[in-house]
C-alpha cells in the first residue's frame, strides 16, 4: 500500500479524507520532513563554522577537509544501517532515534575541545543525516494519499534546501563574533522537534503496522484522517496486493527479478544526481567565481544567493510535481543541466565574460533544483514494493552519499589535471546519460498505484511481469 493510495475508491482516496484529515496529513508530513531539514542544516552549517574552527583548533588543510567529508562517510553507513532497523522497530521510532542521535552529535560538536572530538561529532551527525535521508521518503510515502504523494515527498527536498539556507543565515548571524559553537548548536532545536513529535504527535506508518499484523492500530491510524469504511477498504485492498507480492524483505529481496528494475532505477538516479556535478557548484562556488575574474568579498553571501535559488526552484517543483509528473520534470531538468554544464565548460575554455559564466551556474542550479534534486527523493519512496521500500531507499541513499563523496573528493584534482572547463564537460556528459536513461527506463509514478507502476517498470526492462502487475 502506497500510504493510503491503493484503495479503489471512487473519486480517489483524497476525496474520502475530511478537511481535518488532510490538514493532519500535511502537519505530519512537515514534521517528518524536519529530518530533511537537519540533513540540509548539518551539511551546510560547517561551511561557515569551519572558518573559525580552523583558527581555534589550528587545523591544517587535511584536517579541515576531513571535518567536512567525515559526515558524508557517516551518512553512507547510517543510510545502509537504517533500512533493516526501520523495518524492525518502525518508521516512527527510527525517526525518534535519528532525532536523538542528532542531539548527541550536536552536543559533542558544541563541547569539542579539539580536532579528534570534533571529528567524532561530525561522524555521529553523519550517521543521523544518512539514516534520516534514507527513512524519511518511505515514511512520507506510507502516510500519503496518491493524489498529493508527490508534493508530500517533495517536502523532504524543500526542507533540505531550507535547512541549507537557514544554516547559511545562522552562519552569517554569528559570523561577527566568530561563535561557531552557537552556529552548530542551533541544530539542536529541530533535533528536539524530531524526538518530541515522534513520541507525542506522529503516527506509525499504516503499512508497517499491517506488515507486523497490527491491523487494529493500522485501521485506527487510517480512520483518523478518513473514516472506518475507507480504512476497511484500504486494508482489504492492501491484503490482496500483499498476498500477490512474493519479493520478500531485507537486502536479498532487492536482487530478486521482481525488485531489480526498481533497484536499477533508484541506484542510477542516485548516482546521476550527484555525478552530474551539482556539488561542484554548491561546494566550490566561491572558487569557481574567483576563477571567472570576480572576487568573492564574502563567500557566505554567495552561498546564501545559491541557497535562495535552490529553494525557490524546489518550491516550484512542489507545485508542479503532481501536475506535470515526475518523469516530465526529470527530462526537462536533465536537459537543462546538460546544456548549462556544457556551456559552463565552454565559458572557462573560451574565457567568456564573467556574467555569462555566472548565468550558466545559476541556470544549472535552477534546472537541478526544479527536477533532479527533489524528484530523486520522491521516486525512491514510490518505486519499491512495500516489503522492500525501506531497504531499497537505504541502498539508493547510500549510493547517493557515496557519489557525493566521490565528486567532492576528485573534482579539484581532476580539474587541475585536465582543466576546469573539460571537467564540467564530463559532468555534462553524465547529465546527458541521465536524460537518456530517464527517457528509456523511468516510468511516470504520478497518480499510480504500485501494481500499475510495477507493470510499467517491468515492461521497460523487458522482464516478465510479476503476478501483482
Amino acid at each position: 500500500m502506497q500510504g493510503y493510495s491503493s484503495a479503489p475508491i471512487d473519486g480517489g482516496v483524497l476525496a474520502a479524507i475530511s478537511d481535518r484529515g488532510r490538514r493532519m496529513i500535511w502537519r505530519h508530513a512537515v514534521l517528518i520532513a524536519v529530518g530533511g531539514f537537519l540533513f540540509g542544516f548539518d551539511t551546510g552549517v560547517i561551511s561557515g563554522a569551519l572558518l573559525y574552527i580552523r583558527t581555534d583548533f589550528h587545523l591544517n588543510s587535511f584536517q579541515q577537509g576531513s571535518v567536512v567529508s567525515v559526515l558524508v562517510l557517516g551518512a553512507m553507513v547510517g543510510a545502509l544501517a537504517s533500512g533493516r532497523l526501520a523495518d524492525r522497530i518502525g518508521r516512527r521510532w527510527i525517526f525518534c532515534l535519528e532525532g536523538a542521535v542528532f542531539l548527541v552529535g550536536t552536543a559533542i560538536a558544541v563541547a569539542s575541545t579539539g580536532y579528534v572530538m570534533l571529528l567524532a561529532a561530525r561522524l555521529v551527525l553523519g550517521l543521523a543525516v544518512g539514516a534520516a535521508s534514507a527513512t524519511v521518503p518511505p515514511y512520507l510515502s506510507e502516510i500519503a494519499p496518491k493524489e498529493i504523494r508527490g508534493r508530500l515527498l517533495t517536502l523532504n527536498q524543500m526542507l533540505i534546501t531550507i535547512g541549507i539556507l537557514i544554516a547559511y543565515l545562522v552562519n552569517l548571524a554569528f559570523a561577527s563574533g566568530g561563535n561557531w559553537r552557537a552556529m552548530i548548536a542551533v541544530g539542536a532545536i529541530p533535533a528536539l522537534v524530531m524526538v518530541v513529535s515522534a513520541v507525542w504527535i506522529l503516527p506509525e506508518s499504516p503499512e508497517w503496522l499491517l506488515s507486523h499484523d497490527r491491523r487494529k492500530q493500522a485501521r485506527a491510524v487510517i480512520a483518523r484522517v478518513s473514516d472506518e469504511p475507507t480504512a476497511d477498504r484500504l486494508i482489504e485492498h492492501r491484503d490482496q496486493q500483499r498476498s500477490q507480492d512474493s519479493s520478500g524483505t531485507g537486502w536479498r529481496s532487492l536482487l530478486t527479478r521482481h525488485v531489480r528494475p526498481a533497484l536499477i532505477v533508484g541506484l542510477v538516479l542516485a548516482a546521476a544526481q550527484q555525478l552530474s556535478g551539482v556539488n561542484t557548484i554548491i561546494y566550490y562556488a566561491p572558487t569557481i567565481i574567483e576563477k571567472t575574474g570576480l572576487t568573492a568579498s564574502n563567500s557566505i553571501v554567495y552561498s546564501i544567493a545559491i541557497g535562495v535559488i535552490n529553494l525557490a526552484m524546489t518550491v516550484l517543483a512542489i507545485r508542479l510535481i503532481d501536475r506535470l509528473g515526475r518523469r516530465e520534470l526529470l527530462l526537462v531538468s536533465f536537459a537543462v543541466m546538460t546544456v548549462m554544464m556544457a556551456l559552463l565548460g565552454l565559458a572557462f575554455i573560451a574565457d567568456w565574460p564573467s556574467v555569462l559564466t555566472l548565468l550558466a551556474m545559476v541556470l544549472y542550479i535552477a534546472g537541478y533544483a526544479g527536477g533532479v534534486g527533489p524528484v530523486f527523493w520522491t521516486l525512491i519512496g514510490e518505486i519499491f514494493p512495500p516489503t522492500s521500500r525501506a531497504t531499497g531507499s537505504a541502498a539508493c541513499t547510500a549510493t547517493n552519499w557515496a557519489a557525493n563523496f566521490a565528486v567532492s573528493l576528485v573534482f579539484l584534482p581532476i580539474a587541475n589535471v585536465i582543466g576546469q572547463g573539460e571537467t564540467f564537460w564530463i559532468f555534462a556528459a553524465i547529465a546527458a546519460l541521465g536524460l537518456l536513461f530517464t527517457a528509456r527506463y523511468i516510468p511516470e509514478t504520478k497518480d499510480r498505484d504500485f501494481p500499475e507502476l510495477d507493470k510499467d517498470l517491468q515492461s521497460r526492462f523487458n522482464t516478465h511481469p510479476h503476478a501483482t502487475a
